[in-house]
């Protein structure tokens, strides 16, 4: 018994020392391994930081104004006796452009009119009489006070036949007639829309915080999505002189040169107040730029050694516009910066520079 329990220690000894050394042979191979292995190379993308020209805006959206823009109405009821205008046609400022059925109100100045002259002789013989002491006071008066009524009868109908016309308080083109010749017209009914669309405005708002940044004359670039392709141009010509205490807005306005017609009130635009320029600034791809809980960080390349390698660097980032953003401290003209390929990379990781478009900004972007 006892040398069949010797034989059975013996026997697990060498099982489980045979175990332990061919884990120890293992561990000692891959150690060999690992330490012989070549260093991984990660591909990237690299761009040269160079010094060009900032140009800052303060980017704002708002909606295209006319110049003058009203829609047209008439203040008395009527049937419509002449139109003289077409939809889409350009006016003059007092061109008549509809006139409501006035017979009556004319024909009552013409009766008016008639007593006129009669009242007139009469104040002026009165008067001579009066001078000569022939009529009373009293009589003078009520000879005055009757021709004096006829006149302020004369004015009130001239003004009641001009209300029934409608001219046009400005050059400018109409747009689309809503009414109809013979039609029966309510106080109030809109009868076309005038705008003069020779100038444009664009309203928007800007934080009281960039109140110091514009001034009146400053040239702002506009855009529509009517005209992607088309740049407009224009100028602040004024600036509210309150700011709004709830939301800490400031509203602005330009001026919009519309030569060839394009801009139409109610556009939705987007403005770029234009900025002094920043000379010998940098510039790199937001691509480039890693976002952290430390910060903003781009990774450097250095050469060392024969080989490439990439170092993170802690950056400042100013204003971003499209694809690029102001780098305004921790780059200078001349450092390599990985702008693709950045994920895979730790601190002093080797790296191979590779040629790639991937993000080249396309020339078209697909509209969602």
């Amino acid at each position: 018994m006892k040398k069949w329990f010797v034989v059975m220690l013996v026997v697990a000894v060498l099982l489980f020392g045979t175990v332990i050394g061919f884990n120890m042979f293992k561990q000692q191979k891959i150690a060999e391994y690992m330490a012989n292995m070549p260093e991984p190379e990660f591909p990237v993308t690299a761009v040269e930081m160079v010094s060009v020209d900032w140009v800052p805006t303060i980017e704002a959206i708002g909606f295209i104004e006319p110049n003058q823009g009203v829609t047209l109405t008439t203040e008395v009821s009527g049937v419509i006796e002449t139109i003289n205008f077409e939809s889409g046609q350009s006016v003059k400022q007092g061109d008549v452009l509809l006139a409501l059925d006035s017979k009556v109100e004319v024909a009552n100045l013409k009766s008016t009119q008639a007593r006129l002259p009669a009242a007139e002789a009469k104040f002026k013989r009165y008067q001579g009489l009066f001078r000569k002491g022939s009529i009373s006071k009293e009589a003078l008066d009520e000879a005055e006070a009757n021709f004096r009524s006829l006149q302020a009868d004369v004015e009130s109908l001239n003004a009641s036949i001009e209300r029934r016309t409608i001219d046009a308080p400005f050059d400018g083109i109409v747009g689309l007639r809503n009414v109809f010749l013979g039609e029966y017209l309510q106080p109030g009914t809109e009868i076309v829309r005038l705008e003069d669309t020779s100038i444009m405005r664009l309203r928007f708002t800007v934080p009281q915080t960039d109140i110091a940044k514009i001034k009146l004359g400053q040239q702002i670039d506009i855009s529509v999505d009517a005209y992607p392709d088309t740049p407009f141009t224009g100028k602040i010509s004024a600036i509210e002189p309150a700011v709004n205490f709830q939301s800490g807005l400031i509203q602005v306005q330009a001026d919009i040169p519309n030569n060839h017609g394009q801009l139409r009130s109610g556009m939705f635009a987007r403005a770029n107040i234009i900025l002094p320029t920043f000379e010998d600034q940098i510039v790199v791809d937001q691509t480039a730029i890693n976002f952290t809980l430390y910060g903003e960080n781009v990774y450097v390349l250095r050469e060392e050694d024969g080989a490439t390698r990439a170092y993170q660097q802690v950056v400042k980032v100013g204003e971003r516009k499209d694809h690029i953003a102001h780098v305004l401290e921790g780059l200078e003209p001349g450092d390599k910066v990985v702008t693709s390929g950045q994920v895979r990379l730790s601190n002093g990781a080797k790296v191979r520079v590779v040629k790639s478009d991937a993000l080249n900004p396309p020339a078209e972007l697909p509209q969602l």
